[in-house]
């Protein structure tokens, strides 16, 4: 109850540091008396607190998809029921002191190790809970949201030892320091990065209902709406204009993407525009040549010996009249991707549908960064999911990027926590890499971000609507751009050599 109290958008974010502490107790109690106690009881009291957690902090997964909601909430909070238990066990042999360093380093390492497999599910990460505190946490631009991690699981840890210390006074002392004193600095921390340049972006919020009109309107129509929307802002001094995730619905085949009727009708309306950039998102299908060798994910044409992918898309259109095209690389899953393919291959078309296509979509390993003609503004094509990876979006600033565009769209989950915590996330990609957000949603929050993590024009839920601002472009690389998660390799190089040093101690190759 704690944890999930500690989550925003209405938890009360100071809870998170004493949150872990009543499992800590039960875990203790077990250590010290073993005997009293069944072998199920830690995996039991575990469960159970991981389970409520995560009921409480998403069960709105389930306006999506009640079996997939259920599927995420049972499998995440068996994932970390397993970490859990996995540090009792090295601590009854380590003992306490080195046990409860692997407490921190299992748990930084299962949020890391969850960030990149097929289940791959890091919205409850503790790093994420301080989302709505950015003023708390500018400190992310040196340490990435495994910092804010590391800082919960150690307070967690000091004040489970307060509680049992005879030296309290002392002890609430040192622990207050720490609360108050990485709170206190992010005040200070300046936003390093001199400005090369402005940029003026109209992003569109089209609110087009994704369950019951986006996939079976008429395509030209909804194109039409968001364009006229945009023409409430856009003029001869926009650089760009953002329409969200799939606003494009018509299946585009890229080997014949010029003759598609909908780049048709964006490229009619760029005509009046020579120097803007339209950022949009599409369903597209890519067609393999004979010679090309498919993708995992290729489907086969019914009767002939070829095979095609689906991709959930970025594209952007221009005066140069060549598209660029990013194919989403982080795919939800059990929605665009389903999990470990050699075992539920024959269960792709169960797959949760949101829209157009289900199954697995095809992706791309690298990011690609979008270019303006001339090369003078490039930016980072981020869509919906991907935009709660950290090291995953540093690569696109890595590669160039000086502002980050986030398409999206939040409609599945209704008027829930769902897509107030996702647009929350994305506030932690701009302190962290210190650029610019420019957010279109279908429906949900379209707004600016501000490499502080502040939010600017955020749009109504349910709200069709067209916002303009003018940002600040630079090339600089943040402490955590530039190196990453690397916290929790650290942690995961810990934790290898904590469960070596304990398997040592199991075996009897060394003394306890």
């Amino acid at each position: 109850m704690l944890l999930a109290f500690a989550w925003f958008p209405n938890g009360f974010t100071l809870l998170i540091f004493v949150a872990f502490v009543p499992l800590l107790i039960v875990e203790n109690a077990i250590y010290i008396a073993p005997e009293r106690y069944k072998s199920l009881t830690l995996i039991t009291c575990s469960y159970l607190t991981f389970l409520v957690w995560n009921i409480i902090t998403t069960w709105w997964i389930k306006n999506a998809s009640f079996g997939g909601a259920a599927m995420a909430i049972l499998c995440n909070a068996l994932l970390m029921t397993i970490t859990f238990v996995a540090f009792h066990n090295v601590k009854k042999r380590v003992g306490e002191k080195w046990g409860y360093v692997a407490f921190i380093c299992f748990w930084i390492t299962f949020e890391f190790l969850h960030l990149d497999w097929d289940l791959t599910y890091p919205w409850l990460n503790l790093g994420n809970v301080f989302a709505n505190d950015t003023g708390w946490i500018q400190w992310y631009e040196y340490t990435g949201a495994f910092g804010g991690c590391l800082w919960v699981l150690v307070l967690n840890v000091m004040i489970f030892k307060v509680q049992s210390s005879k030296l309290k006074v002392e002890s609430l002392v040192v622990v207050l320091s720490l609360v108050i004193i990485p709170i206190g600095l992010s005040y200070f921390i300046p936003v390093n990065g001199t400005a090369t340049s402005t940029c003026n972006i109209v992003a569109v919020q089209p609110n087009i209902d994704p369950y019951n009109e986006k996939f079976d309107g008429n395509t030209y129509n909804q194109i039409k709406r968001m364009l006229d929307l945009a023409d409430k802002k856009v003029d001869a001094t926009t650089d760009y204009l953002l329409f969200p995730e799939t606003a494009l619905t018509e299946y585009i085949w890229e080997n014949e993407i010029y003759q598609s009727e909908s780049i048709r009708q964006l490229q009619t309306y760029l005509k009046r525009y020579p120097q803007l950039k339209i950022i949009v998102g599409a369903s597209t299908v890519k067609r393999y040549k004979p010679e090309e060798t498919p993708s995992a994910t290729a489907r086969k044409f019914d009767g002939v010996e070829e095979y095609y992918d689906n991709y959930n898309t970025a594209l952007q259109l221009d005066s140069s009249r060549f598209i660029q095209i990013y194919h989403k690389s982080r795919l939800v899953p059990g929605v665009e991707k389903m999990p470990f393919p050699f075992i539920f291959k024959y269960f792709e078309n169960f797959a949760i549908d949101l829209g157009g296509t289900s199954g697995s979509l095809g992706s791309q390993e690298e990011r690609t960064v979008f270019v303006s003609p001339g090369g003078k503004t490039k930016t980072a094509p981020v869509i919906c999911y991907e935009s709660i990876y950290g090291e995953f979006v540093s690569a696109y600033i890595n590669k160039g990027a000086q502002f980050i565009s986030i398409i999206t769209n939040d409609g599945w989950w209704g008027d829930t926590p769902g897509y107030k915590q996702h647009l929350k996330y994305g506030a932690l990609r701009a302190i962290e890499t210190r650029k610019w957000i420019a957010r279109s949603a279908n429906t949900g929050i379209s707004c600016f971000i501000t490499p502080k993590g502040e939010l600017l024009q955020a749009t109504k839920w349910w709200q069709p609507a067209v916002i303009a601002q003018k940002i600040e472009l630079n090339n600089t690389q943040t402490f955590y751009t530039k190196h990453g998660d690397y916290i929790a390799r650290l942690a995961l190089y810990s934790s290898l050599l904590l469960l070596i040093y304990s398997f040592m101690i199991r075996f009897k190759i060394i003394k306890k």
